[in-house]
């Protein structure tokens, strides 16, 4: 992430600590021994390079430092997920509010540069809150195709005593032309069938009976309620403030990307893009300018050498949250 507005909060003693979890606790641990191992794994840019120079890396630097150096035309699928236009503090950075303008000419300025990284026929997200997404609209009208908002519920935090509960998020959908790629049918939803229609022979009407229940397949909407928050007892979870599931960036690889295909991810955090993108047999690589975030994201990347699994996508179906057994955990 990018320093909207530099506030160094960097505490000397992080790096020296190894977080003690609760015996139930699968919260990503990076031990003291581990972490220069870990970040001496990732990478910084200094030149223009080539495609196989950052494939399957991550970049420890600030995007604007290395942006003139990524190679042209390279990105099939750009996830990206930038600071809100929030305050709030990412390990040793604190990122305050402004207005909507300044948000906006900020948002502009990566933008208009990373657009040379793109293939014709690419396809963009951008994660934003209901504050940010006007300002996101306006930038990325600009640049792109606009093709849909994506609204999903982020079923966490606290409530509010004189306000509504925040808890959605959007994503908004764009392409850099009008030919691209969508895979529907990589992304249909299995939902539970509460009224079980039969035929006049008794066979199921549009809706299979399975061991785990009665399923119906269907088209996934721009509405999206089946999205688990990553909590301390998955496994995917991590220290990041603001990590986003793999879930839901499954569902945006699935669509709009092939086996092979490149992902970039400018705003790594915690490297959940990189590690679903890997899971899903696609090139990738990331831009994160936190070190602790890199360890985070390299420790995760080896991770997934071996665990594929992905919370919620289970036998190439995406189900309803807490519908499936095998995904209670």
């Amino acid at each position: 992430m990018h320093k909207l507005e530099n506030l160094t909060l960097r505490d000397a003693t992080l790096h020296n600590k190894t977080k003690i979890r609760a015996p139930r606790n699968q919260t990503l641990t990076l031990t003291q021994h581990e972490r220069p191992l870990l970040l001496e794994k990732t990478i910084t840019l200094s030149h223009r390079v080539e495609i196989t120079e950052i494939n399957e890396k991550i970049i420890n630097q600030d995007i604007f430092e290395c942006l003139d150096f990524l190679p042209d035309g390279f990105i099939d699928l750009l996830i990206i997920d930038p600071p809100y236009n929030l305050t709030k503090t990412f390990s040793g950075t604190k990122f305050k509010k402004t207005t909507p303008e300044k948000y906006e000419n900020w948002l502009d300025s990566w933008i208009t540069k990373i657009t040379r990284c793109l293939k014709p026929d690419s396809s963009i997200y951008v994660c934003c809150d209901w504050q940010s997404s006007p300002a996101v609209y306006a930038v990325l009208q600009k640049h792109f195709f606009i093709r849909n908002r994506i609204t999903w519920e982020r079923e966490k935090g606290r409530g509010a005593n004189a306000n509504w509960k925040n808890c959605s998020e959007d994503i908004w959908f764009c392409t850099n032309s009008e030919k691209y790629f969508f895979d529907v049918n990589a992304v249909k939803l299995k939902k539970k069938i509460i009224a079980p229609y039969r035929d006049k022979s008794g066979v199921p009407k549009d809706w299979k009976e399975t061991e785990d229940g009665n399923f119906r397949l269907t088209h996934p909407s721009n509405l999206w309620t089946d999205i688990s928050i990553p909590f301390w007892s998955m496994p995917e979870n991590t220290d990041h403030p603001t990590q986003k599931p793999e879930k839901l960036l499954c569902k945006l690889i699935l669509a709009s990307s092939r086996k092979g295909d490149f992902v970039f991810d400018p705003f790594l955090g915690s490297g959940t893009t990189c590690v679903v993108a890997k899971k899903l047999d696609r090139k990738f690589s990331g831009v994160e300018l936190e070190s602790e975030y890199c360890e985070m994201a390299v420790k995760r990347l080896e991770l997934a050498e071996h665990e594929k699994a992905i919370q919620g996508y289970h036998n190439g179906y995406f189900w309803e949250r807490n519908s499936l057994n095998e995904q209670k955990k």
